[in-house]
């Protein structure tokens, strides 16, 4: 065979397989041996193996594997690691045993965690320990989030009022002639409520550059942790979402309506309302 043809007729197949073994490698769905699992929640020096090592256990938690405790000593290194993305999915990790006295220590401290994410999921767990002392945090997830200048410059919008965004999603860079423009990061998913400058305003740091509403999904598993933990300080959020229009969908109202009745029921039980 033509050695030109060969090569030709090779690249499309290399192709293929660089791009199914680069799928493989990182979807994280794909099962993990024990010497795998080990191996990606000790060496953390690539964070998407332990991210997938970390997805894995917390299936295998769920699915009530008894080995998976052999673990649990890496999670909680991992809930203190200086990674926030390690920290919030630690933090959903220990929400899946919640009788496990070590993790509900763990998330108690989380909720004081600088990023408004990780203390959003170690509030959430806690509700699965029976625990509503990250009440206040799951109100505040349902209020919008403003993102602040990291540094003073000029404003070079890289999102519009209405855009999706997702944690770490470049929403505007800050030019300075002194040196390199500051990259400010959405850490929190959602969407564009609204920009607080103006393209080519000049700002401070620590100024307002966007707020950014909660997504559907964040107001969903805040609501189902509202109706095991939620009390009438919540019911006027709670029953605004069950009336809204389009705003949220209709499996987000629905969750909503069911909320304010266990709330409700709570409160007419409660000794203050005989």
């Amino acid at each position: 065979m033509d050695r030109g043809k060969l090569i030709v007729g090779l690249v499309p197949v290399l192709l293929v397989v660089v791009t199914f073994l680069f799928w493989y490698q990182t979807w994280f769905g794909r099962a993990l041996t024990d010497s795998e699992m080990a191996e990606y929640l000790t060496d953390i020096s690539v964070p998407h193996k332990t991210q997938h090592a970390l997805a894995q256990l917390g299936d295998r938690i769920a699915r009530g594997d008894p080995a998976a405790r052999r673990w649990y000593p890496q999670v909680l290194a991992l809930a203190a690691n200086s990674e926030p993305g390690f920290r919030l999915m630690a933090a959903w990790v220990m929400g899946q045993d919640d009788h496990a006295p070590e993790f509900h220590q763990a998330l108690a401290k989380l909720l004081k965690d600088p990023d408004p994410m990780v203390r959003g999921n170690a509030a959430l767990s806690l509700v699965r320990f029976g625990d509503a002392s990250g009440r206040p945090e799951l109100g505040q997830m349902l209020e919008p989030w403003t993102l602040l200048a990291p540094a003073a410059g000029t404003v070079r919008y890289k999102a519009k009022s209405g855009d999706p965004v997702h944690r770490g999603s470049l929403v505007a860079r800050l030019e300075n002639s002194d040196g390199p423009a500051a990259e400010a990061h959405s850490l929190v998913e959602g969407r564009v409520e609204k920009l607080s400058a103006a393209e080519g305003d000049s700002i401070a740091a620590g100024e307002p550059l966007a707020v950014i509403s909660p997504g559907d999904e964040q107001i969903f598993e805040v609501l189902r942790g509202l109706y095991i933990v939620g009390n009438e300080d919540d019911l006027p959020e709670v029953e605004r979402i069950a009336r809204a229009g389009t705003e949220e969908s209709t499996r987000v109202r629905e969750q909503a309506v069911l909320t304010a009745q266990a709330i409700q029921m709570r409160a007419a039980r409660s000794p203050q309302a005989r």
